[in-house]
């Protein structure tokens, strides 16, 4: 509003009485702090899950076939193996849920569905799509591999915590804008009659001079104070007795929100941020209370569904190898290997697995050897030792 307005306006009050609408003192929070917040962790268990061997067995013997090829390497001919866990926990983690259906012998991670769910008999799944295509056929629970994460929706839990949290966020940036605004006391005799020129120069000095003057932006700027005007500074610390606000107090509750979110998901929130101290014991925890259980699930789910009852007994079933997700020190992992190795713990070819290396293609390679210093508990008489 130019300064002759506001004149105007001095001289001629309108009456009229102006209603704010309610949604003006609403504050508008950005929702990508959260967004930040809930991707970083699942990309988190997802990378970490992509680092796991889907391992496959029969008849106790690990055997490399299909199943190994669609899980480890080639889901589906439109994503790898990496892409297809990402969509996988992208999809279970913000819906509690995910389905997965074989169409040509391959994987797909459907993008919406309706399920029906009945007591005594198997649920269906209809209205399915993948991408842009949409299922016109009704899949019985047989016939698909349906993952549930939690009997609740955790998510749900998060997005009414950030109504409330989103707000606080949005009013200490707003508070942080304001802290740090320029703003100026104007000092003058503005209600003396004004001829044309003057007027214009009043308007000039407020409306152009004024507004570069405060500019970031501006290399530089010039200002041209008029006869009978002052300005004083009231801004927070130019008068050197308080500091102007920082953006520690908006950081530290973007902190908070990330802590929330980790600790639904049970992330350790040093991992998040990257804290290094008790990195081991961060990470067992990580392993052992979110990516094990999402491991154990997906699992479950593949061998009841892709194996028959007599073959899992038979031992002829599906394993996530979650034990090698941890760096592997060899200065630290040799004495243990030698031990193990000593009792027939580990075969060469097993401690060359742990160690990332690939395996011997020879018998014995895959022998157990046992030191002499042992025997049969059962073989000692009478307390002889």
């Amino acid at each position: 509003m130019g300064f002759k307005d506001w004149w105007y306006g001095f001289l001629f009050k309108d009456t009229t009485l102006v209603k704010l609408s309610d949604d003006f003192f609403k504050l508008k929070a950005n929702v990508f702090y959260k967004h930040l917040a809930v991707e970083t962790c699942i990309d988190f268990i997802a990378n970490t899950l992509t680092r796991c061997e889907f391992q496959t067995f029969e008849k106790g013997k690990e055997t490399r076939g299909q199943n190994y090829y669609l899980l480890n390497v080639q889901p589906n001919q439109n994503q790898n193996a990496s892409e297809f866990m990402h969509s996988l926990v992208n999809h279970l983690i913000k819906n509690n849920e995910c389905l997965v259906i074989m169409q040509d012998k391959q994987l797909y991670v459907a993008d919406t569905f309706n399920k029906k769910e009945f007591t005594l008999r198997e649920n269906f799944y209809d209205e399915v799509t993948v991408r842009d295509l949409k299922f016109n056929k009704t899949f019985k629970e047989s016939e698909v591999l349906y993952f549930k994460l939690n009997d609740r929706n955790i998510m749900s839990v998060i997005d009414g915590l950030w109504l409330d949290y989103g707000k606080l966020l949005a009013s200490a940036i707003n508070y942080y804008k304001r802290k740090n605004n320029k703003r100026i006391l104007v000092k003058g005799d503005f209600l003396r009659a004004q001829d044309q020129a003057t007027q214009e120069a009043i308007d000039e000095m407020f409306e152009s001079q004024l507004k570069n003057w405060f500019d970031p932006d501006k290399e530089g700027s010039a200002f041209q104070i008029q006869d009978g005007y002052s300005f004083e500074d009231l801004s927070d610390g130019s008068t050197g007795k308080a500091q102007n606000s920082t953006s520690r107090d908006v950081s530290d509750l973007v902190n908070d929100m990330i802590n929330y979110v980790s600790m639904a998901f049970h992330i350790p929130r040093g991992l998040i941020k990257g804290d290094v101290a008790d990195i081991d014991k961060q990470i067992d925890s990580f392993i052992m209370f979110c990516i094990k259980p999402i491991a154990k699930l997906i699992a479950d789910e593949f061998n009841r569904k892709m194996y028959t009852k007599e073959e899992y007994l038979k031992r002829t079933y599906l394993k996530v190898e979650t034990n090698e997700l941890k760096m592997v020190d060899i200065t630290q992992f040799a004495n243990a290997a030698d031990k193990l190795f000593a009792i027939g713990g580990l075969s060469i070819n097993d401690i060359l697995k742990k160690l990332g290396q690939e395996p011997i293609d020879e018998e014995w390679a895959n022998k157990r050897y046992v030191t002499k210093n042992y025997q049969e508990a059962d073989s000692l008489k009478g307390g002889e030792s």
